[in-house]
C-alpha cells in the first residue's frame, strides 16, 4: 500500500545547538533534526574544520544518541502533497557535504543531480547558510537556510513545502537570550561565536565568496 503523501513539509537545517532559535522556530512547526558530523566525531573520527565547537558538541552525546543519529538515512525521499517525490539532503544528493550555491553553473548541477529518479522534480537541501530557490534542469532546488548559524540577515531561516508552493521563512528570536544561553553551555570560544553568528551575522557576499571555489567553478577556471 502507497504511503500518503505528506500535506505541510517545515523543512529546518544547520540548527548548529542555538536552542533559542529552534524554540522560536518549534514555536510555528513541528520538526526535527540532526547532525550527522556528530555521530563521526563523538566515535574518534576528525574533522578537517578548524572548528573546537563540533568535537566538543560530540562530547557532549550519549551512546544511545549516537545510534539515533547514526540510524538517520541520507538523503531522503518524501512524497509531498502538491510536490510529489521530495528528495531532502544535507550538502547534495550524492554528498552530505558538496558546496552547491545560488549560482552553481549548471554543468555543475547536471552532475549533482545525476542519477535521482525521472519524477523527482524538487531537491532541498542545505549546508551553505543561505536561502535560495532555483531552477536547474527542470528540477526545483530549494535551500531554507540556517535556523541557529545564518548567513546574510538575522534570524532563524528554514523552509515550508505546502499545496505546492515553497516558503522560505524568517523566524525572529531573542538575540540577547540566545547568546546567553551559548555563553552558558561552555562553548569553546562560545562570547566571540555568538557576537558573529548571532549577534551580527556574516554577509551573504563573503560566505558567497568564500564557497564559490568549492563547488567546482575554480577548476574550470583553471582549466581555461
Amino acid at each position: 500500500m502507497t504511503a500518503t503523501p505528506a500535506r505541510t513539509v517545515a523543512v529546518l537545517s544547520d540548527i548548529h545547538g542555538v536552542a533559542t532559535a529552534l524554540d522560536a522556530v518549534l514555536a510555528e512547526a513541528d520538526v526535527a533534526d540532526a547532525d550527522r558530523e556528530l555521530v563521526s566525531l563523538a566515535r574518534g573520527g576528525t574533522t578537517e574544520i578548524p572548528d573546537p565547537i563540533a568535537p566538543w558538541a560530540a562530547q557532549q552525546l550519549c551512546p544511545d544518541q549516537v545510534a539515533l543519529l547514526a540510524g538517520l538515512p541520507h538523503p531522503v525521499t518524501l512524497d509531498v502533497d502538491g510536490f510529489g517525490p521530495v528528495l531532502f539532503c544535507h550538502g547534495s544528493p550524492r554528498d552530505d557535504e558538496e558546496i552547491v550555491l545560488v549560482d552553481t553553473r549548471l554543468a555543475r548541477w547536471e552532475e549533482v543531480l545525476a542519477g535521482l529518479a525521472p519524477d523527482v522534480a524538487t531537491v532541498v537541501c542545505g549546508h551553505t547558510h543561505m536561502p535560495f530557490q532555483r531552477l536547474a534542469h527542470g528540477r526545483l532546488i530549494v535551500n531554507p537556510g540556517s535556523v541557529g548559524m545564518p548567513y546574510g540577515r538575522s534570524g532563524a531561516h528554514w523552509a515550508l513545502l505546502r499545496d505546492g508552493v515553497v516558503a522560505l521563512r524568517r523566524t525572529v528570536f531573542e538575540v540577547e537570550a540566545a547568546c546567553a544561553d551559548i555563553l552558558a553551555t561552555g562553548y569553546p570560544d562560545a562570547e566571540a561565536w555568538a557576537a558573529f553568528f548571532i549577534r551580527s551575522p556574516a554577509g551573504d557576499a563573503p560566505a558567497l565568496s568564500t564557497f564559490a571555489p568549492r563547488d567546482g567553478r575554480a577548476t574550470v577556471a583553471a582549466g581555461g
